[in-house]
C-alpha cells in the first residue's frame, strides 16, 4: 500500500509541475518574465506572481483572472494575495527603514515616496504612531517609476550608512546630492506593484492587507484593532 501511495504522489507531483510549466509558458508568450506559481485555497486555481502583479489561473492555463481573492473568516475577509506576498515582504526587513515602537502592538509597512505630501505628513507623525504601539517600516515606491530622479534619490537614502537619518533629512528638504542607480529600490518597487500599490502612502498590515492611503495615528490604530 505504501508503494502505491508513493507512486500516486509522484504522479500527482509530476502533473502539477507540468501544469505549472504550461501556465508559465503561456504567460511568458504574453510578456511576463518573472513568473512564480503556487497553490491557492481554491481547487483548480493557481496563484501566479509576476513582476506586473498577481493573477489567478486555471490549472490548464486556459483562463486567467485579475483582481482580489478573499478568504472569508470569522474575523472578516482576508486578502489571499497579501498573505502570499508577506513572506517576500518580510524577507526585505533588513532593507527597510524602521521606526520601532517601544511597546510594540502592531507592525505596518508603508510604501512611500519622498515627493509625496501625505507620506511627508505621515512621517511627521511617526512618533505619534510609535506612541500608540505601532512600529512603522518604510519601503521605497517612487511614483514616477524607476527611471526617475526620485528613484535615484531614494536609492541613495536606502543605501546610506544611517538610513533613518538620511530619510529624516530628505523629509526636511535636504535631499541626497550623490544619486545612485535604483537596485534595492527596484526590488521594493516591484513588490509594491505585486501588492497592487498604485499610490503612496500605501500601508500594509501584518496579515498582508493593504489599507490604502494616509491614516491619522488614531485612525490607523482603530483599523488595526479591527483586524
Amino acid at each position: 500500500m505504501k508503494k502505491v501511495l508513493a507512486a500516486l504522489l509522484m504522479v500527482a507531483s509530476a502533473t502539477a509541475m507540468a501544469n505549472d510549466a504550461a501556465i508559465k509558458a503561456k504567460l511568458q508568450t504574453l510578456g511576463a518574465r518573472q513568473v512564480e506559481i503556487s497553490d491557492s485555497p481554491l481547487k483548480g486555481i493557481k496563484i501566479v506572481n509576476t513582476e506586473q502583479g498577481l493573477l489567478y489561473a486555471s490549472e490548464d492555463g486556459n483562463y486567467v483572472l485579475q483582481g482580489k481573492l478573499y478568504q472569508l473568516t470569522d474575523k472578516g475577509p482576508v486578502d489571499v494575495a497579501g498573505k502570499v506576498l508577506m513572506n517576500k515582504l518580510n524577507a526585505m526587513q533588513n532593507e527597510m527603514i524602521v521606526y520601532p515602537a517601544k511597546n510594540e502592538k502592531y507592525v505596518v509597512t508603508v510604501f512611500m515616496d519622498i515627493t509625496c505630501h501625505y507620506c511627508h505628513l505621515l512621517h511627521q507623525q511617526v512618533k505619534e504612531y510609535n506612541d500608540l504601539g505601532i512600529t512603522v517600516r518604510y519601503l521605497a515606491f517612487p511614483r514616477t517609476g524607476l527611471n526617475s530622479q526620485t528613484a535615484r534619490q531614494m536609492e541613495a537614502i536606502w543605501t546610506a550608512e544611517d538610513r533613518a537619518f538620511a530619510l529624516n533629512e530628505a523629509e526636511k528638504g535636504n535631499l541626497p546630492k550623490a544619486l545612485k542607480d535604483p537596485n534595492i529600490v527596484k526590488k521594493q518597487y516591484e513588490l509594491g506593484i505585486q501588492f497592487g500599490v498604485a499610490g503612496t502612502p500605501s500601508i500594509v498590515t501584518a496579515n498582508g492587507e493593504v489599507l490604502g492611503g494616509y491614516l491619522k495615528p488614531a485612525d490607523l490604530l482603530t483599523a488595526l484593532q479591527g483586524q
